[in-house]
């Protein structure tokens, strides 16, 4: 995990600061995973340890997978790496015109298909859930869950299924009525791509 840490600095993805995420809640440090990611030597060093756990664990029977999806914007260039590394097809979900999120480009699921979803970033679990609702409705069975950071701490979001985290990073975030930075006069930016 500290090599994540290292490739997140070295990038600039780690930002500290005042910041409103795309959850609504305000936070002191922001992951613009793209900046490690748009790098595809470091994207696939970021990504290979949880590759190999994957690996380990569908060869040891305790995991099945079909397929990697991403929630876009931050999941696409994960899901395409830890596919790429597992042998795995990829495909992503995306909000519509209506901000709803949704299967387009041609992109299938079949009954009973397993899938590991990734994103860039995990704070409250918001778009992870909308992308498994959307492959769920569908048809498609989600049998895992990966990421490059885990920020959620000690939020109380539900994983129900395995999990697979790059690298945990402690971040404080804050609704934004309790924020203690806004209390400071903190002015916040909101670097995320979520309107």
């Amino acid at each position: 995990m500290e090599k994540i840490l290292t490739l997140l600095r070295e990038t600039g993805a780690m930002l500290e600061g005042h910041f409103l995420l795309s959850s609504g809640r305000h936070s002191n440090k922001y992951f613009q995973c793209a900046k490690l990611l748009q790098y595809p030597d470091k994207a696939a060093l970021s990504l290979s340890g949880i590759a190999e756990k994957i690996r380990t664990d569908i060869q040891a029977g305790v995991l099945a997978v079909d397929a990697v999806a991403g929630p876009a914007m931050g999941g696409i260039i994960a899901a395409y790496e830890l596919g790429r590394q597992l042998g795995l097809p990829v495909f992503f979900t995306e909000r519509g015109n209506d901000g709803e999120m949704a299967l387009r480009r041609g992109f299938e699921v079949f009954a009973g298909q397993k899938i590991l979803i990734i994103e860039d970033v995990i704070t409250t679990g918001k778009s992870f859930g909308e992308c498994a609702a959307v492959l769920e409705n569908l048809g498609a069975k989600i049998t895992a869950l990966a990421c490059l950071v885990d920020r959620h701490g000690v939020s109380e979001i539900n994983i129900p299924w395995p999990f697979y985290p790059a690298c945990r990073v402690d971040a404080v975030n804050w609704d934004a009525s309790e924020c203690e930075l806004c209390k400071k006069g903190i002015p916040a930016v909101k670097p995320g791509s979520r309107k």
